[in-house]
C-alpha cells in the first residue's frame, strides 16, 4: 500500500483500501483466447518439463545474467517505491513467490515479464518516470499478471520458433509452415496483453489510472492536451472507419505486432471495466486456483469460439461486416465488395445509392 511519502522524486498518493483476492485463479481475468491455449497447455503431460528444457537453448539464461550485471534490481533499498508497488500487487493477486523485478536504462517505455521457472520483471526507465504512482501500479500488475497466468511460455516459443525460422528459410515451405505457427502464436500474445491489462486493473482498481497509463504510453507525458473520452473516440474510429482497403490493411499492420494498439486496449479494458465479469471478481465471485486442474479444455474453446464470433456480429469494422452478411446470407455481396474495396457507388436495380459514398468519399476523407 502507499505511504503518503516521497519516493525517489515520485509522489505517492495517500492509502486506499483496495480488494485482495485469495487464491484467484488466472482464469478469472483471461482473455477467452488466451484462457482456452492456456488451459490447452496445462493440460499436455510433460510440458513443463520438456519447455524449462528447452529454454535452455533460449537466451533466457543469458537475458537475466545481463538484467543482474547491467540494470538495477528493486529491493528495500533500491526503488524502493516501485518494490512498495510489486509486493503489493502480489499479495492482492495472492502470487506467493514475488518475482525480482529490475529496471533497466531505456529511454523507451517498456514493460515485461521473461522466465519459464522462474519469471523476472523488468521496466525501462522510460516508463518509470513517464507515469504517476497509481498509472505503475497498475503497470506492475499488468506484469504480475503475466507471472501468474505463465505467459512467458508464449515468449519462449516464439522465441525459439522465430529463430528456427531464420535457419529454415532456405527448406521450401519449412519457413512458411513455421511463421504460420508464429502468426498464430502472435494472435494469442496480443490476447495475453489484453489479460494482463486486466489484472492490472485488478491490482491499481482505478480504471481512470489505467487508461491514463495508455494514453502516456500512445502519447507521452502531456495529461493537459489529451482526453480520455476522446482517446476512446479514436479506437471506435479506427474500428468504423475506412472501406474494405482499411480493414485489410489493419490486420497486415498487426500481424507482426506482440502487443495490440493502445486505443484498442484502452477501449477493450473500458469494455471489460463496465462488465458484470469484472464486477463479480469485485464481490468475491472468481474461479479458484486449486480448481484449475478440473477447467475442460472442450469448454475453454467453446468460450474462445463464441467470443471471436461476438467481436465479428458486433464489429463495426466493413470487413467483419461483410463477413456478417455472407454468414447471414445477405444478397448483391459481389457488388458490396466492389463498392468496399473502390468505393463504387452503383447500386443492386431499384435500390438508391448510400448517401455516405457519393462521390467514393466518406465524412472522414477529407479532414
Amino acid at each position: 500500500m502507499s505511504d503518503g511519502n516521497r519516493h525517489n522524486g515520485h509522489e505517492s498518493v495517500p492509502s486506499r483500501q483496495r480488494r485482495r483476492f485469495p487464491g484467484i485463479s488466472s482464469r478469472a481475468y483471461e482473455h477467452p483466447a488466451d484462457r482456452s491455449a492456456l488451459v490447452a497447455l496445462r493440460k499436455l503431460s510433460g510440458f513443463d518439463t520438456v519447455f524449462k528444457a528447452l529454454s535452455g537453448l533460449l537466451p533466457e539464461r543469458s537475458l537475466r545474467l545481463l538484467f543482474l550485471s547491467d540494470s538495477v534490481r528493486v529491493s528495500d533499498r533500491q526503488f524502493a517505491h516501485l518494490n512498495d508497488m510489486l509486493r503489493d500487487a502480489c499479495y492482492i493477486l495472492d502470487l506467493e513467490k514475488v518475482p525480482p523485478m529490475y529496471v533497466n536504462q531505456d529511454p523507451n517505455p517498456n514493460a515485461m515479464c521473461i522466465g519459464l521457472d522462474e519469471p523476472i520483471i523488468v521496466v525501462t526507465t522510460g516508463l518509470v518516470e513517464l507515469l504517476d504512482e497509481e498509472e505503475m501500479r497498475a503497470v506492475v500488475g499488468h506484469e504480475v499478471g503475466h507471472a501468474l497466468s505463465g505467459h512467458a511460455v508464449y515468449r519462449t516459443i516464439l522465441l525459439f520458433l522465430t529463430s528456427l525460422a531464420v535457419r529454415v528459410a532456405w527448406i521450401p515451405l519449412g519457413n512458411f509452415a513455421i511463421m504460420a505457427i508464429v502468426t498464430a502464436l502472435r494472435e494469442w500474445f496480443r490476447k495475453s496483453e489484453l489479460s494482463a491489462d486486466r489484472a492490472g486493473l485488478l491490482v491499481g482498481q482505478d480504471p481512470q489510472a489505467s487508461m491514463r497509463g495508455l494514453m502516456k504510453i500512445a502519447g507521452g507525458n502531456h495529461l493537459h492536451e489529451m482526453n480520455v473520452d476522446a482517446f476512446l473516440e479514436q479506437a471506435e474510429e479506427y474500428e468504423a472507419g475506412g472501406d474494405l482497403r482499411d480493414s485489410v490493411l489493419k490486420i497486415l499492420n498487426v500481424l507482426p505486432r506482440s502487443h495490440p494498439f493502445t486505443t484498442v486496449r484502452a477501449a477493450e479494458l473500458k469494455k471489460w471495466e463496465a462488465s458484470r465479469d469484472y464486477q463479480r471478481i469485485m464481490d468475491g465471485h472468481y474461479p479458484r486456483r486449486d480448481e484449475d486442474k478440473d477447467a475442460s479444455v472442450r469448454d475453454s474453446w467453446r468460450e474462445s469460439a463464441s467470443s471471436y464470433a461476438g467481436e465479428v456480429r458486433n464489429s463495426k469494422d466493413p470487413l467483419m461486416k461483410l463477413v456478417n452478411d455472407i454468414a447471414g446470407g445477405a444478397g448483391d455481396l459481389g457488388g458490396r465488395v466492389r463498392r468496399g474495396f473502390g468505393g463504387f457507388t452503383s447500386s443492386a436495380p431499384g435500390q438508391e445509392p448510400p448517401s455516405d459514398t457519393d462521390g467514393g468519399t466518406s465524412p472522414r476523407d477529407g479532414a
